[in-house]
C-alpha cells in the first residue's frame, strides 16, 4: 500500500512539473517527448506494483 501511495504522489509531482514546463515552452518535439516519458513512467509504475504485490 505504501508503494502505491508514494508512487502516485511521485507521478503526480512529475506530471505537474512537466506540465508547467510544457506551458512555458510550447514546442512540439518537447510535447512528444514528455508524453512518451509520462506513458513509460506510468507503465513502469504499474508493472512494479504488479510484480511486487504478487504472492510467490
Amino acid at each position: 500500500m505504501t508503494n502505491l501511495i508514494t508512487g502516485l504522489i511521485g507521478l503526480a509531482l512529475m506530471i505537474a512539473f512537466l506540465g508547467i514546463l510544457l506551458v512555458w515552452i510550447k514546442a512540439i518535439p518537447l510535447i512528444i517527448i514528455v508524453v512518451c516519458v509520462v506513458v513509460l513512467a506510468v507503465i513502469g509504475f504499474v508493472r512494479s506494483l504488479r510484480t511486487n504485490g504478487a504472492p510467490r
